[in-house]
């Protein structure tokens, strides 16, 4: 019988899964339940070693003699510190050592409470990679849990070998040995540099053949990639493709981009049969809520990720392998290998999603946003600030010769504006800005340099506030902390905007925003910046978009 601490049953599961057999085991109470598991398991050797530093030792020379990882599990306080030389030396060896220690419960570190010091990333920059476990409550924390655990054992061999460190909080009690068997945990693996004559390719080839649901969902991507006709062909009919503005030209393909709104539209039946089988991502940071909660209560079968840096990335709570390459040159190596069968699920995901209408909206933030979008010169810059723009963005068709920016990174506002200006300098192209109030009046100080060029076009979207917060489900505050939250205001930019130089523009209508717009978009409107300041109404943009989406249900 196996302890009933779940964060063990995962460690000790996925310590089987990725051919760790072998492990030293270090006297103490902390730590009984993992000993006892691990040494009640037919596949690992255990080693009883009394001296945590000579166990550290011993442990390495188990791996030095294998070249196979070795664990060596201590208990918590000190313990873990007699552990140190042999961590340096594994390092500096590059030896895969794994050390396990076990911890007091957060809570009473520091508190004067017996054998308890700060043991997570002691080891510091002598370790690959530390990791400190939850004590599991819920299926979040499962997950996090497996993918510490996976992230972990996956580095003592990327990059070259070498130790790594996984600390594991447990609380009393300690003796409950209660679970017959090893969960069935998910095990993440990782394929380096694959070329086709390596078997794991094959492998990969095989798997991915065996499933009719394919998806490739591309995030942020700041570059432009095209791909050979030959490979274009043979890629892109056999993957439903999801990418949104930000990921630029990085499809073979003309790719489905309206997948946010046709998602608020799915009924829980539709929303099973168009959920992938196998699902591969590449690229950065993805604005969709909605099609992150699809894919995580809707997971495929295996979902691949493929990156140059080969990180763990689990977006969707479902990953199981990471490719370490270049995603072009990914797709360009499988491409000559899929079946020649066609599956239908692209066509019906594109099906669907050609159905749903561009929406119309009356004057409003949208309308100008869909104004500006459907009024861009070819080959221009698009630059989208953060919270409600980078949203309504999504709702209209972008030109593909039109490149998109934003900072997804960290989704915050701050920057927005100095971020397009900086780039508009280096460009040759007219680059738009659109941007909230907030956003632009966080960042106001952009305009405050020297540097600002003719091709710069900010559209300003002022509403005297914080229009995102409104769209928040259970957003109902009073009136007195909403001025707080929402950031009220009644500033506009006419001033600071002629000050540094722009010429200005105004619209409080549609009628005036078609107007200005003409002139906003001209390449030839003038040898100066423009900024063209949209005044609209607090929440109206709230209250259409749930209109238009009511109307979607009705489709």
């Amino acid at each position: 019988m196996y302890t009933d601490k779940k964060n063990i049953l995962q460690l000790v599961a996925l310590l089987k899964a990725h051919g760790v057999t072998k492990v030293v085991l270090c006297p103490g109470s902390r730590n009984v339940p993992i000993v006892h598991t691990l040494s009640e398991h037919p596949d690992f050797v255990c080693h009883a070693m009394t001296d945590e530093r000579s166990a550290g030792y011993f442990a390495l020379g188990l791996a030095l003699n294998s070249g196979r990882p070795v664990a060596v599990c201590c208990t918590s306080g000190t313990a873990l510190l007699n552990l140190h030389p042999a961590v340096a030396e594994a390092f500096y060896q590059k030896v895969p050592l794994i050390v396990i220690s076990a911890d007091r419960p957060s809570a009473w570190i520091g508190q004067m409470d017996g054998q308890t010091i700060p043991q997570p990333d002691v080891f510091r920059s002598l370790v690959k990679k530390s990791v400190s476990l939850p004590e599991i409550h819920t299926d979040e924390d499962e997950w996090f849990c497996n993918r510490l655990i996976n992230e972990a054992l996956l580095e003592t061999n990327h990059h070259g070998k070498g130790p790594v460190h996984i600390n594991v909080p447990i609380s009393e009690p300690l003796f409950n040995f209660t679970t017959k068997t090893l969960p069935e945990a998910r095990v993440i693996t990782r394929y380096q540099g694959l070329n086709i004559y390596d078997r794991d390719y094959n492998d990969l080839i095989d798997r991915m053949n065996k499933y009719r649901k394919r998806m490739i969902v591309v995030g942020q991507m700041n570059l432009i990639y095209l791909f050979e006709k030959r490979y274009t062909k043979l890629l892109y009919k056999h993957f439903a493709w999801l990418t949104e503005h930000i990921g630029n030209q990085t499809v073979p393909g003309i790719p489905v981009k309206n997948f946010d709104t046709a998602l608020y539209a799915m009924s829980e039946e539709k929303m099973m049969q168009m959920a992938p089988e196998l699902l591969i991502t590449y690229g950065g940071h993805i604005i969709s809520k909605r099609l992150k909660k699809f894919l995580r209560q809707h997971p495929p079968k295996e979902h691949w990720h493929v990156s140059p840096d080969g990180e763990v990335t689990d977006l969707y709570s479902s990953l199981t392998t990471v490719i370490e390459m270049d995603p072009f040159e990914f797709l360009e190596k499988i491409a000559n290998f899929l079946e020649n069968r066609i599956p239908e699920y692209p066509r019906i995901w594109e099906d669907y999603c050609k159905a749903v209408p561009e929406p119309e909206f009356a004057y409003s933030e949208m309308s100008a946003v869909g104004t500006l979008i459907k009024s861009l010169p070819e080959a221009s810059v698009l630059h989208l600030a953060n919270s409600s723009v980078v949203r309504y963005a999504q709702l209209y068709a972008v030109s593909p010769t039109v490149e998109v920016c934003c900072n997804r990174g960290t989704s915050g506002i701050e920057g927005s504006l100095s971020t397009a200006v900086g780039y508009a300098v280096a460009s040759d192209k007219l680059n738009f800005v659109a941007i909230g109030d907030l956003s632009f009046f966080y960042d106001m100080n952009a305009l405050w340099n020297a540097n600002i060029g003719s091709n710069l076009r900010i559209l300003l979207l002022n509403n005297g506030g914080g229009e995102i917060f409104h769209t928040l489900p259970g957003f109902d505050v009073s009136e007195s902390s909403q001025k707080f939250i929402t950031a009220v205001h009644k500033t506009s930019a006419k001033g600071w905007a002629e000050e540094r130089g722009f010429l200005y523009l105004r619209a409080e209508n549609g009628g005036q925003l078609a107007e200005a717009m003409q002139s906003f978009t001209c390449p030839e409107t003038a040898e100066q910046p423009v900024l063209l300041e949209v005044f609209t109404d607090k929440g109206e943009d709230t209250r259409m978009l749930k209109s238009y989406y009511h109307q979607l249900n009705k489709i």
